[in-house]
């Protein structure tokens, strides 16, 4: 999403901070995906952005959901999403959350560790399981891998156990780690876990049939970046390389950031402008309390100052307005050398993990959300 003139009369007209979205490139960006990957099964993670209009849009274009806990499964209940389009796909969850999903109908769950194949067994006996496997996440600026997956050998064991415990595995699933740049990371990945298709008939006689290959589809920001095109041409390669014995292989994927990253621009203003000993210091009404969590890891976004584009640029620590010194963005932010007091600031594509992050703390409002589809017409 760029900055354009409905975006920049918004900026005027609108108490900061807020987050407008588009949701024509909500829809854009699922139809590229189902495109890229012939006969794919889509899981929007909702916990990328799980706004009400977003979910419906995409579930009128016919889109599954990934869900972590309760309150995504019952906000999407909410929506009339039926449990049959849900994957409960956090490998860390609470008993009581296992056996509320089976009662009301939901059996597709991912593990990635012999307990929870025996929660899962006790709780929701009888369901579909995806055993999760780690990945190389290292063209990714998000790692996710050493807090998820198991390796391929321990997984063709838990496909064991899961068969021992009277559940049905089904598939493997993995991811290359949020906003990855490199096609090739799929391809590496798909190569592993073809192993574990391999072994598990091998050795057990399990013929497995779903391929999950997660999200991490990039967003532009600060670094190019593939399309999905060349993502998905790389995933069908791999998949006719790798996985061509497969009988009815169903390739599932988990887009979160990537569905709705670029559909929206996070819009904040500055509140002061200061010196700190050797410092230029910049603080705005959005911080890592109020939209801005992924940059605590140094996450880019691209940032542009409304009317200042051209001019010279010196860097900044950039800060949010609460008092708590861990609500810095960047230390090294390049701003115009003039910017200041009221100057709006956008930070572009910033629709996925913003708001969802986004706290009261110290009593201040997250952004609002504001749709393009209801402004167009009104500002």
């Amino acid at each position: 999403m760029t900055v354009n003139e409905l975006v920049r009369k918004a900026a005027k007209k609108l108490e900061t901070p807020f987050l407008l979205i588009d949701l024509d490139i909500v829809e854009d960006n699922y139809r590229k995906l189902a495109n890229a990957i012939p006969g794919c099964k889509i899981f929007y993670a909702v916990k990328a952005n799980s706004h009400p209009r977003i979910i419906e849009r995409l579930r009128d274009l016919g889109s599954n959901f990934d869900v972590a806990s309760v309150g995504e499964i019952n906000k999407l209940l909410s929506l009339q999403i039926t449990p049959d389009r849900m994957i409960f796909a956090n490998p860390i969850k609470r008993e009581r959350d296992i056996a509320y999903a089976y009662d009301i109908g939901l059996n597709l769950f991912v593990a990635d560790s012999p307990m929870e194949l025996e929660k899962i067994a006790e709780n929701a006996p009888g369901s579909q399981v995806v055993i999760r496997v780690a990945v190389e996440n290292r063209h990714s600026d998000w790692p996710l891998s050493r807090k998820f997956g198991t390796d391929p050998l321990s997984a063709v064991q838990l496909i064991e156990q899961a068969a021992r415990l009277r559940l049905h595995p089904v598939g493997v699933s993995f991811h290359v780690g949020s906003q990855n740049y490199d096609p090739k990371s799929w391809w590496n990945a798909i190569e592993s876990v073809a192993r574990v298709f391999y072994w598990a008939e091998k050795l057990y006689g399990i013929n497995l049939h779903v391929l999950d290959i997660g999200g991490g589809m990039p967003v532009k920001h600060v670094k190019p970046i593939p399309d999905v095109d060349d993502i998905g041409r790389t995933v069908m390669q791999a998949v006719n390389e790798f996985l061509y014995g497969v009988n009815d292989l169903q390739i599932f994927a988990e887009p979160g950031r990537s569905m709705v990253g670029d559909s929206a621009i996070l819009v904040t203003r500055v509140l002061l402008r200061c010196r700190r000993g050797s410092e230029e210091w910049v603080y705005i009404d959005a911080g890592v309390f109020h939209g801005l969590m992924e940059t605590i890891e140094n996450f880019r976004y691209e940032i542009v100052v409304e009317g200042k584009e051209n001019e010279q640029k010196m860097p900044f620590v950039l800060a949010g307005p609460t008092c708590d010194s861990v609500d810095k963005i960047y230390d090294d932010a390049m701003l115009p050398y003039n910017v200041t007091l009221d100057d709006i600031l956008y930070f572009i594509n910033a629709g996925a993990y913003t708001v969802e992050y986004a706290t009261n703390f110290n009593g201040i409002p997250g952004p609002r959300v504001y749709f393009v589809q209801d402004l167009a017409s009104t500002i």
